[in-house]
């Protein structure tokens, strides 16, 4: 009998797993203004930085010291690296928070959320859609902006190894192997605040709170880190390990500090996701 009502309870042909296929969330994304608007951002990146030491000329180690941003017209390597350097901090935190904060939220704000589940798509359907399609934005945001910077500083500076700051240089096939890598753990780096960010979508109708509030929430936990008398608790914050890819970039590189920092990242992203996915099963929809 209970077998019979399921039935009845069920549309003939229907199937869940079928629902929001992920193709089309992906061109509903794509399609949108800001997606268009932070491509365009991140491109735009390398060219200001070209005209930048254009300008400013041979940047130069100042106090006999010399650091990365002083190699960045050694090679179109080195270039790379200065670009991820000067955009891991807070630039590629935005894609992040705007594509995982925006996703949900803006359905809420446009009372488009309950049309959706009522198509019907199962909430966590609709849920793994939105995350997948905001994180696989999120990686395409993040392999964008290096490849540019690649594609400009080859163009400007030509094909070579990357040079050091610390003294040596990487042979240019190794150095791309290990830019690989260090995007990777950029990624990996920022589920923190991809979490946050679909967190607080799943939370409020205002797409702006999720993003501002997941950028707020990372600048805070960036401005903690730099508390020097918090001393082993900073070890806790994912800030911490943010530029632990630098090491990555070296003659023999220490992964100790990336494994440190994906273990904490993941930790968090994965608490974050499971509150997010736990407090939208129990959500009233009324937008």
């Amino acid at each position: 009998m209970s077998t019979l009502l399921e039935r009845t309870e069920t549309a003939d042909g229907y199937r869940a797993r079928r629902t929001l296929p992920l193709r089309v969330e992906l061109v509903r994304q794509l399609k949108r203004r800001r997606t268009l608007v932070m491509g365009i951002v991140l491109a735009a990146l390398p060219f200001v930085l070209l005209v930048a030491f254009a300008i400013g000329g041979d940047p130069g180690g100042r106090n006999n010291q010399v650091t990365l941003m002083d190699t960045a017209t050694a090679s179109g390597a080195n270039f790379t690296a200065v670009n991820l350097f000067v955009s891991a901090g807070f630039l590629l935190v935005i894609p992040v928070a705007l594509f995982c904060g925006d996703t949900v939220a803006s359905e809420a704000s446009w009372s488009s959320l309950r049309y959706l589940l009522a198509a019907p798509v199962p909430r966590a359907r609709l849920l793994w859609s939105k995350l997948t399609v905001a994180l696989g934005l999120s990686l395409a945001a993040m392999v964008l902006l290096p490849v540019v910077a690649l594609a400009v500083g080859t163009a400007a500076y030509g094909w070579g190894p990357l040079e050091i700051p610390t003294g040596g240089a990487l042979p240019a096939g190794t150095a791309a192997q290990r830019l690989v890598a260090v995007i990777a753990y950029i990624f990996v780096s920022q589920l923190v605040t991809a979490g946050l960010a679909f967190w607080l979508s799943t939370k409020t109708d205002a797409p702006l709170g999720a993003v501002g509030g997941a950028v707020g929430l990372t600048i805070v936990g960036n401005v903690l880190d730099a508390v020097t008398a918090l001393g082993h608790w900073r070890d806790f914050l994912p800030a911490h390990w943010q530029f632990a890819w630098a090491d990555a970039i070296q003659p023999t590189p220490e992964w100790g500090g990336m494994i440190q920092g994906t273990a904490i990242s993941v930790t968090y992203a994965v608490v974050l996701f499971a509150l997010a996915f736990r407090g939208f099963r129990r959500k009233d929809i009324v937008s």
